[in-house]
Parts: C-alpha cells; structure tokens; sequence
C-alpha cells in the first residue's frame, strides 16, 4: 500500500508556516491543498482543542467574506493531529501567495468579540470554544510568519525519503 503525500514529510523537521499538501485535478481544474502548519509536531503542545475550533471558524469567515479570495476557497479546516489546518483552495499558487491571505485571516482573529457560528443551531458542539486561547495563538503565529517571512523553510516541505534495500524492504530516513 502507498503511503499517502502527508505522511511522507517529515515531521520531525517541519517548522510552522504554509506550505504545499497536494495539487489535485478536479475536471479540468487544479485545486490545491495548503498545510497551514500553527505547532511544532511533537515538540509544541498541539493547540487546544476548544481554541482550534473557534480557529476553525473564525478564519472560515474571514475566508469566506474575503472579496479577492472567497470565490477561491473549498475548505477551511483543522489537521487531526491538532498542528494545524488544511486550506484548500481553486488553482495552484505558490504559499508565497497566499501569505498575505493567511496573515490577514489570523490577524483578524484578534478584533473578534464572538465566535461566528458558536450557537447550538449553527454548530455541532457549540459549547467547546475559547476566543481568547484561540486569539493567543492566532498572534503567536502572525508574529512567527513575520519573523520568518524570507526564511524558505515555512514555505517548503522537508520531504522524508523513501529508500528501497536491495532486498525490497522499504523504510523512511530524512
């Protein structure tokens, strides 16, 4: 069995920042799938669960109200493994480009007085969020982004490799 794209990063060398998941073809569009990386994999603490939802919201609205991109956005939401969020978007640009985008939606986190949505008839479980975690770590990661605006390991993948022995056995080293 193959293992999927996401699981051949290596995780002990990613960094925060917005990178490049996969680019798909869906009819005759390209559609790309952005890891927008918040904590350090198994050396952060993941994000807190009750922050990552109202996260979850918050820049899904921004997303979606934003009148350069909405028409450009498919999906918003957070990783399993609670590191981050999948941005998926129409077309396939650099992370580069969409820098601004994710600065501006994470900043805007910081004005909010409510979680958009966070009510029992708009939510699958409204009663789990936290604004201010969710503003505490929104500006952490702005900060993050600015400091290391040039620095090409948030916009690039460390890519384990897959290595064959002679003998067939596969195994992964960075």
């Amino acid at each position: 069995m193959d293992l999927i794209p996401s699981f051949s990063v290596d995780h002990t060398r990613i960094v925060p920042g917005i990178f490049i998941s996969r680019v798909d073809v869906v009819g005759d569009q390209k559609v790309t799938t952005y890891d927008v990386r918040v904590r350090r994999p198994n050396i952060e603490p993941v994000i807190d669960v009750a922050a990552m939802h109202s996260l979850e919201h918050l820049i899904a609205t921004y997303l979606r109200n934003d009148p350069e991109w909405k028409e450009e956005v498919i999906y918003w939401g957070p990783m399993g493994c609670l590191t981050g969020f999948y941005l998926i978007l129409k077309g396939n640009r650099p992370p580069q480009e969409i820098y601004d985008l994710l600065v501006n939606a994470f900043k805007s986190v910081d004005s909010a007085e409510t979680v958009p949505g966070a009510t029992a008839e708009n939510c699958g479980y409204y009663l789990m969020h936290n604004l201010a975690m969710a503003k505490w770590y929104a500006a952490k990661f702005v900060r993050y982004l600015t400091e290391n605006k040039g620095k090409t390991e948030i916009f690039e993948y460390p890519r384990a490799e897959r290595l064959v022995t002679d003998d067939g056995r596969e195994f992964y080293d960075s």
